[in-house]
């Protein structure tokens, strides 16, 4: 089995156990797909996870490490400076913590009684005392990234509405616009050469968190019902599932039709009296 890939967790970490959180990406798994949700959060199964993008990480670790020198100096970033952003790195004790995986921003939902987390990338504050959610990214594409207008970037759309959402559940004055830092690694060299040049555009984002506390009483009651919900037809997951288990079952009645095979441990290869194994 992968080290990346631990299918069945302890009991306490499911709905019900003392250790369970909704994570900003359970949330967005539920959106995704409600079955694979229940089949993880309730029955503890949870889904195969990609292998870790650890390129993509050294890109966070180093923005992260970039704009803490200006968080310190309470100076804007080269990049605030040439999009004409009006901000600087938010500074506030619980930062870190905000930013660490398995901690991030926590939130105790009294309608729903979950305790609701994300870890953000970064906070940056406006002069009017407002507070902007940045999320870093990282890829390498031939065109420049000025837009996020792939189906795909919905999740990316939702994962910053959510971090919106998390931070006014504290009371914080958050602006509803948003920004994507996204590295782009070009290929447009001659060779390698042992390195990367990355152009860095930023991405404006008009946020709307309208939709959370909706998505919340839509998880709780699914999370309390004892029947999983019903796939969704684009989950491939889904669609896995059910074709393999067809298979199986197919295989498995076509066994009980079989006749017992001959026995060949004595059978004669070459005319010598060889043993199969």
């Amino acid at each position: 089995m992968s080290q990346y890939y631990k299918p069945n967790r302890n009991s306490g970490w499911n709905y019900g156990g003392p250790r369970w959180r909704l994570s900003r990406s359970k949330i967005d798994l539920f959106v995704e797909c409600p079955r694979c949700f229940y089949v993880d959060n309730k029955l503890g199964t949870a889904r195969p996870p990609g292998f870790p993008f650890n390129l993509n990480s050294a890109v966070d670790e180093l923005f992260k490490k970039e704009f803490d020198v200006h968080r310190k100096a309470q100076t804007p970033h080269p990049l605030m400076v040439g999009y004409k952003i009006d901000a600087v790195p938010f500074q506030h004790k619980d930062i870190d913590e905000w930013r660490e995986n398995f901690k991030g921003i926590q939130v105790s939902h009294e309608p729903t009684g979950f305790t609701v987390s994300g870890a953000v990338d970064d906070i940056w504050i406006n002069s009017r005392g407002e507070l902007h959610v940045v999320d870093y990214k990282s890829t390498s594409k031939d065109a420049r990234i000025e837009a996020l207008d792939q189906d795909w970037h919905d999740g990316y759309k939702r994962q910053m509405e959510v971090y919106q959402w998390l931070l006014r559940q504290k009371e914080l004055n958050v602006s509803d616009t948003g920004y994507f830092v996204y590295a782009n690694a070009g290929r447009d060299k001659e060779m390698f050469d042992n390195r990367l040049d990355f152009e860095v555009t930023l991405i404006p984002y008009n946020g709307d968190d309208s939709w959370v506390e909706g998505v919340l009483a839509s998880i709780k009651s699914c999370l309390d019902d004892p029947r999983a919900p019903k796939a969704v037809d684009d989950c491939d997951y889904c669609r896995y599932r059910e074709a393999a288990g067809q298979a199986l079952r197919k295989n498995k009645e076509d066994q009980v039709h079989l006749k017992t095979p001959p026995d060949m441990s004595n059978s004669k290869i070459g005319g010598k009296n060889d043993t199969l194994f």
